[in-house]
Order: C-alpha cells, then structure tokens, then sequence
C-alpha cells in the first residue's frame, strides 16, 4: 500500500510540473495556446486552472487528500468541459486528448490516496458478476446465447461507440491527413487484421460455450475450466481478439483515437477485470487452474506444457467464472 500512495504522490507531482511547464507554452507559443484552447481566454481560465489543477497538483504530491480530491474533481471538468467545447466548435482537439488522460490519473492516484485503493470491484457486480450459467441447459442454447451476447457486444464495442470516437476525432481536427495510398494501405491491413481476430474471437466464444458448460459473459458463464482449442496456446483468446478487433476498425476507420481506445480497453480489462477474474477460477478450480496458469500465458501464445488433462467439473458450490 505504501509503494501505490508513493506512485500516487509521484503522480501529482508529474502532473504538476506538466501543467506548469504547459502554462509556460500556453502564454509563449500561440500555437500551443490554438491547439490547446481554441478561442478561450488564457488568463482566464488561468485563474481557476493555475491554484485548482497546477497548485492541487502539488499540493497533493505530498500526500494531502483534500487536493488530491480537489485537483481530480477539477481534472475532470475540465476535461468535460472542454470535450463539450472542443464538438461545439471544432477547436482545442488537442486540450481534450491531453486533459482527458490527466481526468483518468488524477481520479485513479485520488483513489489510492483518499480511499487507499482504486475500487474497481464495482466493475463486476451486478449485471457483470459471476453467475453460473444453468447447469446442462444444452450446448446448442449455450451456442446460441454466446452468439446473442457477440452480437450486442461487437455492436456495441466494434461499431457503435468506435464510430462516435471516429466522429469526435473528426470534429475535433485530430484526423491526420494521410496521402490516398497509405490510407488504402492502412485500411487494408485494418481488414485482414479484423478478419483473423474475429475468426479468433468465434472459436474462442465456441470452443468455450460447447466445452465449458456456459457462456464467455460473467452472469451465465462456464462450469467447467476450458483447456481447449485456442485456450491451449494462451489464456485469454477473446480478449486478445478483442483489442485486436479494435484496433482493425481504427485502421479501417483511419482513426488513431479508436486504435488509443482499443488499446485503453485492454488496459482495463487486464488491470481491473482480469484479477477478479483470476482469482475466481482459483477458487473454483484450484490446482488445476494453478497448474494451467504456469503452463499458458496470458497474452502471448505458448506451447502448453503442463496444462494437457482433461477439462474437470466445477465443485458445485454455486461459484463462477470463465477461462477467457
């Protein structure tokens, strides 16, 4: 606990003299000042940006919640604020893409400080806790849900929210301007490159309702511990598919944001999705699951080693979870 309050403090340290040293170029390169806030009057948001964001900063670099809290609340406005300004004008793109990682570090270091840890527990409760799918409910209905949830899930994460990220990008004049040859380029490896991961992501999400006695998604998932197919080679198959998957539609889509968005999405997945789940399986599955997670890595494929027996049952003890 002490090393994530020191990496917190060290946090706002970093921010603050970021902020200041952006100050400093805000008032000496106009193109600093257009890029980053458009039409808006430096000094005036200065007198609130400087003592909430810059001073908050430090100031919580030396371990005082209250500014932590105070400078991650006004992080975050900011960063509304100007996401709000930037679509209605089409200026200050570039405040947005450097406040928006700044709302998401100054709200996780608050965390640590004020609350001595980053609650991502809320993440699986309700709708996305583990649940148990029914017990041999059939594998064609098993397929078949798993099908239902790729829809909704690839839906909406592969083209609804990737096309509004595009948009913003667009609108915000962040879009590089590319010669025709290199985005026809781009674009074609985006399509390749969205063909394997998806091919990917069915034989995983079948492999594992057929085998496993449930579905990939946490509130109907699998019964029984899958070793199989692409879960031989590595533990997460769908979730690489997954990242993979976003990052062809932000090729396709000559967009870097969504490509950021991709790559942010598995950040969470793996920092505050996967211990759950992990520590799940363990318990269900103990050391098979132990002997499984030595043998096979979690995102870069190996020949498994030790991970070649069977599939057991899950002890019923109203546990669940998935091997994804």
């Amino acid at each position: 606990m002490s090393r994530q309050r020191a990496g917190a403090r060290s946090y706002f340290a970093v921010q603050a003299v970021a902020g200041a040293v952006w100050w400093l170029m805000v008032f000496t390169l106009p193109w600093v000042r257009e890029a980053t806030l458009g039409g808006l009057d430096p000094v005036a948001v200065a007198v609130l940006d400087v003592p909430l964001f810059v001073v908050a900063s430090a100031v919580a670099a030396i371990g005082l919640r209250v500014a932590a809290a105070i400078a991650a609340g006004w992080t975050v406005l900011v960063a509304v604020g100007l996401a709000g300004y930037a679509t209605a004008t089409g200026e200050a793109g570039w405040g947005v893409v450097a406040m928006a990682p700044a709302a998401a570090g100054s709200v996780l270091a608050a965390c640590v400080l004020v609350l001595g840890r980053v609650p991502t527990s809320w993440l699986v409760r309700g709708p996305f806790a583990f649940h148990p799918a029914p017990s041999r409910p059939g594998r064609a209905r098993n397929v078949l849900t798993t099908f239902a949830q790729i829809v909704v899930f690839w839906g909406v994460c592969l083209v609804v929210l990737p096309l509004v990220v595009a948009a913003l990008e667009e609108r915000w004049q962040l879009t590089p301007a590319l010669p025709p040859l290199a985005t026809s380029l781009v674009s074609g490896a985006g399509a390749v490159l969205l063909v394997l991961a998806s091919a990917l992501g069915v034989w995983s999400a079948v492999t594992m309702s057929t085998l496993g006695d449930g579905t990939p998604l946490p509130m109907a998932s699998t019964n029984r511990l899958v070793i199989a197919g692409p879960y031989r080679w590595v533990r997460n198959p769908m979730a690489v598919a997954g990242i993979a998957q976003g990052v062809a539609v932000g090729l396709l889509l000559s967009s870097w944001l969504v490509v950021v968005y991709a790559l942010a999405g598995s950040l969470v997945w793996n920092y505050a999705i996967r211990p759950f789940e992990e520590a799940d399986l363990e318990r269900r599955f103990g050391a098979a699951f132990d002997r499984y997670r030595r043998a096979v890595r979690c995102w870069l494929p190996r020949v498994p080693r030790a991970a070649r027996e069977p599939s057991p049952p899950a002890r019923r003890s109203g546990a669940t979870g998935t091997s994804r």
